[in-house]
Parts: structure tokens; C-alpha cells; sequence
């Protein structure tokens, strides 16, 4: 037997069994009001406002015009910033509204030096400040040549519709406290090679936030598609399998005790979707088991390449003639990123899904921590876990089981505030299983997966 084989083998010897029946069959998880009147507050004339200011800047590349008032990028992230500020004199200074900017290039789609400014808001939290949850939209904006700095570039959709479910984001859930800290921001050089977001990710690292959640929205309001396709009740979320940041050691463990498709971002994705298709009628979301698109790629990329959850949250069906084009009409075809292009009340429902997800993870306790599963060639998995670091306020824990083949969490049971359970006749061969904190008001962190538990 190779030593690897031998190894993995001896991590998976189970733990002792304890006398406890199976859990019976989950009921669906009880709703919270209060989440479910934060997706209803979402406003789809208030994102068609602020998506109509945006496309009024004429263009927002990042190349573009920093010192003009009223055109260019600079405008346009002097004017987002001055909503934050608004939005924080309307909570009693709730938020810490603020730059964080890097200079890029000289270098590819960036010929000088350039200084690549994002714009931040923290609403801090009121009992675990140094935990973190983040919403991101992009906005910069291009047009066919993304080296063309100054033609009009109106990025309604792309990606002004995310940068206006920020704004509505916060201007909701300032409204509430959390336990955790939420942070709304707005990124550029998105489109000249995800610049803001590598900057906002390594300034993040730098302060050594913990980072539960990083939401992308980039293109949520497009509901007809170049495949010929109108649905505006269906948003893809795209998440990484697995951190780029394992361990060879922790990949090779993955080929004999599975979790391939159960990393943190996959975590991020399955609770994003429970809670758009619980709290926003209408919605439903469709995982997809990829980073990004195919080929290409978004600002939650360099928080995933750092070992973070982080998730793309994007609309169904692209349409190819509106994003990254000039605006002109070709054979009767109106091309172009125009506020003609975005429905706004399917954008109301994306962005709705954003605040409720947002919401509920900070109310929610930090996850537990040590999670291990035990159970080979016994007729029970085992699973055990420790408290998070601050336990204040866990009511109680849940455990999660599913088939392998299953992409979600359907199948759970609470277990008070108890440490370890066992799964009788449930074979841990045929079972993925998880373990999730829960506050009084009965909502969960995200999913943890356990690694094997020690011999």
C-alpha cells in the first residue's frame, strides 16, 4: 500500500459510537420576519435612479477623466462615495466611508501608471466587529476597444446595475444592527484586468479581517439573452470548488474522503441561494459549479485566489450585443450597455436576495470550528466540532447531511448546544454532512464541512 493511501486510511478510523436514534426527516427551516422585510424594502425605482445617475457620467473607464465634475470615473466615484456619506448621515454616522486606492501599470489594457481607486463603507457590528461580510459591484465601465477611454460607455448593466444594488443594499441594511460588521464596496479597473478587486482583496489580508462572505454582483439587471432567451426569475451563482490556497497534502486527502464541489465558496453559494429562493418570491437560483463564466472572470476572483468565500451572483442570460460594445445600431439592433437593457425589477429581486443573505450571516453566530467526521466501515458517521471563538451568542447547533450527488443542504437537524452526533445507520460512505451555528432567532451560519477526524 503507497504511504499516502495508508495514511489517508488511518485518518479516517472512526470515533467511538454513542446510543442515539437517527434524526427524523427536516422540516423547512422557520422563516425570520425581519429578514423577510429587508428583501421586501428593496426598491426597484431606487436602483433605476441610481443606475440612471451612473450612465449620466457618459463614461466610467478607468482610464477616463478623474478631474471633470461631472464625466468620467472620478465623478462618478466622488458621487458614490457622497450616497455612502448620505446614507451614513441618515443612520446616525453608521458608516465608515472611506478610499482604498493602489497605482497599477505600467502593463497590459494599463500604458502609465494609474491610480485605481475603490470606494468603501463599513457598517460596523455591535457584539463581533472583526467579523465580516461584503458586497462588491464594479464601476468602471467599457465599450468594443477597452483601451477607449473617452467615447460614451454608459455600463448600465455592466456593471451599473451592481453598483446600484450596493447603494440599495446599504441604504436597507442600515436601517437594522448586526453582530457582524457588513461592508459595501465598489471597485474599478474591473475591466482592465480586476484591478480594484486584487487591491481591495490584499488590503483586506493586510488588516487581518475575518472574512465570512464575498459577494460579487456583476450584471444583474439583463433578463433577455443573445440565446433568444427572456427569464427574469432565474440568477446563476458561481462559485470555486475548492480554495486555490489547499495544501497538496489537503488535495490529496479530498480523492478518499470527497468534498471536491464542498469548499468555503460553495459553502457561500448553497446558503446564498437557501436564502434568495426563502425570502424574495419569484427568484430562483441555479448554482454553477465554476469560478466564473467560461474564460473569463470577476472581482470576487482575487479574494477566492486568497482563500476567502467569495461567489459571482449574476444574472441568467447575457446579452452579448449590450455588454462591451459601442453604442450604435446595426441591422435594426440597438448594441450598446443602455438603461433600455436592465430590468430593474429583476435586478429588485437579485439585489433583494443580496441584503437578505448579507443580513442573515451577520445576525448569525460565526461558524463552529474543528469540524471532523469519523464513521468508516461503522454503520453511523460521526461528527464532532468546537464552539466558535466567541460563543455569546450560539443558541445551538445543526447538522447537515445530503447524497453525494445532492448540490444542497436539504436534510438537517437541530441539536442544541451539543458538540458531537451520531448519524445511526447512516454510513458515512454514502453521505457528505456539515455543521452550522444557530442564534435564537434561529439563523444558521454557513455549512461547515468537516475534515476527517483523527485516529
Amino acid at each position: 500500500m503507497r504511504p499516502f493511501v495508508a495514511a489517508a486510511l488511518l485518518l479516517l478510523v472512526a470515533a467511538p459510537l454513542a446510543a442515539q436514534s437517527s434524526p427524523p426527516p427536516a422540516t423547512p427551516a422557520a422563516a425570520d420576519p425581519r429578514l423577510a422585510a429587508i428583501a421586501a424594502a428593496v426598491s426597484a425605482d431606487s436602483l433605476e435612479a441610481t443606475d440612471t445617475r451612473l450612465v449620466g457620467f457618459g463614461t466610467r473607464h478607468t482610464l477616463s477623466d478623474t478631474l471633470s465634475p461631472t464625466r468620467g470615473i472620478g465623478a462618478a466615484r466622488r458621487w458614490v462615495k457622497a450616497q455612502f456619506e448620505r446614507i451614513s448621515a441618515g443612520c446616525g454616522g453608521c458608516l465608515d466611508v472611506f478610499y482604498v486606492s493602489g497605482t497599477v501599470g505600467p502593463g497590459p489594457r494599463v500604458p502609465r501608471p494609474t491610480e485605481i481607486v475603490d470606494v468603501v463603507a463599513v457598517q460596523r457590528g455591535t457584539a463581533d466587529s472583526g467579523r465580516y461580510v461584503l458586497l462588491d459591484g464594479h464601476l468602471d465601465s467599457r465599450v468594443g476597444d477597452v483601451m477607449d477611454a473617452t467615447d460614451s460607455a454608459p455600463g448600465a448593466d455592466d456593471d451599473g446595475s451592481g453598483v446600484s444594488a450596493v447603494l440599495e443594499a446599504a441604504r436597507v441594511l442600515t436601517r437594522y444592527r448586526f453582530a457582524g460588521s457588513v461592508v459595501y464596496s465598489v471597485c474599478s479597473g474591473e475591466e482592465q484586468g480586476l484591478y480594484g478587486g486584487e487591491i481591495l482583496a490584499a488590503w483586506v489580508r493586510r488588516r487581518g479581517w475575518r472574512l465570512d462572505a464575498m459577494i460579487e454582483n456583476d450584471m444583474i439587471g439583463n433578463d433577455q439573452g443573445s440565446d433568444g432567451i427572456t427569464d427574469d426569475s432565474t440568477a446563476r451563482v458561481f462559485s470555486d470548488g475548492t480554495p486555490p490556497t489547499l495544501t497538496e497534502r489537503e488535495r490529496t486527502m479530498l480523492r478518499f474522503t470527497g468534498g471536491e464541489v464542498d469548499g468555503i465558496s460553495r459553502q457561500l453559494a448553497r446558503y446564498l441561494k437557501a436564502t434568495a429562493e426563502q425570502y424574495v418570491p419569484g427568484l430562483h437560483v441555479w448554482l454553477i459549479y465554476r469560478l466564473d463564466r467560461f474564460l473569463r472572470g470577476g472581482d470576487h476572483k482575487p479574494f477566492a485566489d486568497l482563500g476567502y468565500p467569495a461567489v459571482r451572483f449574476t444574472e441568467m442570460h447575457e446579452n452579448y450585443t449590450r455588454q462591451h460594445n459601442d453604442v450604435r445600431v446595426v441591422d435594426g439592433v440597438q448594441h450598446g450597455d443602455l438603461l433600455s437593457g436592465v430590468d430593474f425589477d429583476y435586478a429588485r429581486k437579485i439585489t433583494a436576495a443580496d441584503a437578505a443573505t448579507l443580513a442573515s450571516l451577520s445576525w448569525a453566530p460565526a461558524p463552529p470550528r474543528e469540524v471532523r467526521l469519523g464513521g468508516a466501515v461503522q454503520p453511523a458517521a460521526v461528527l464532532s466540532w468546537q464552539p466558535p471563538a466567541d460563543a455569546a451568542d450560539v443558541a445551538g447547533y445543526r447538522v447537515y447531511w445530503r447524497r453525494t450527488d445532492a448540490p444542497t443542504w436539504d436534510h438537517w437537524t437541530d441539536v442544541g448546544m451539543a458538540h458531537r452526533y451520531v448519524f445511526t445507520h447512516r454510513v458515512v460512505d454514502n453521505y457528505f454532512f456539515g455543521v452550522a451555528s444557530v442564534n435564537r432567532e434561529g439563523d444558521p451560519s454557513v455549512v461547515v464541512f468537516p475534515t476527517p477526524a483523527a485516529p
